[in-house]
């Protein structure tokens, strides 16, 4: 395997620049969950915060509210579950990304699936109008 050589000033000029970006951006500063809320709470240098439903991520649907609570931070973007064995990354988990892409799929695909006494009561009275609307072209 062939070995690379960067010039010394691309080095420092390369580490100045992570180290401006790093400092520009809020860093984690906490993590933990909240089974009040099932929600995984990271709090940031600056204040704010950013909450996920636990549940919802994959590998956690079924984990006790002692196990969600053994979460690490890692570095400035991971989060850990030794004990689980699952980890995430927070800007993932801030784009959405609650596991792989079948994953994801799957989950999706179960939202027009639920059952609930609104949804059920709203089929009712579209039934009486006629049924769904037909689509136009």
């Amino acid at each position: 395997m062939a070995e690379f050589e960067f010039p010394e000033a691309d080095v420092e000029t390369a580490i100045r620049r992570a180290e401006d970006d790093k400092s520009s951006r809020p860093e984690p500063l906490d993590v933990r969950y909240d089974s009040a809320s099932g929600r995984v709470i990271v709090e940031f240098t600056n204040g704010s915060a950013f909450m996920v439903p636990a549940r919802s991520l994959q590998g956690l649907q079924h984990a006790s509210d002692e196990e969600l609570a053994d979460v690490e931070l890692v570095g400035s973007y991971g989060l850990h579950w030794e004990k689980l064995d699952t980890d995430f990354t927070i800007p993932g988990l801030m784009a959405g990304l609650f596991g792989t892409a079948r994953y994801m799929a799957e989950i999706q695909s179960k939202g027009g699936m639920s059952r609930s006494p609104a949804k059920t009561a709203a089929a009712r009275r579209n039934g009486r109008k006629g049924g769904r609307p037909q689509k136009t072209a």
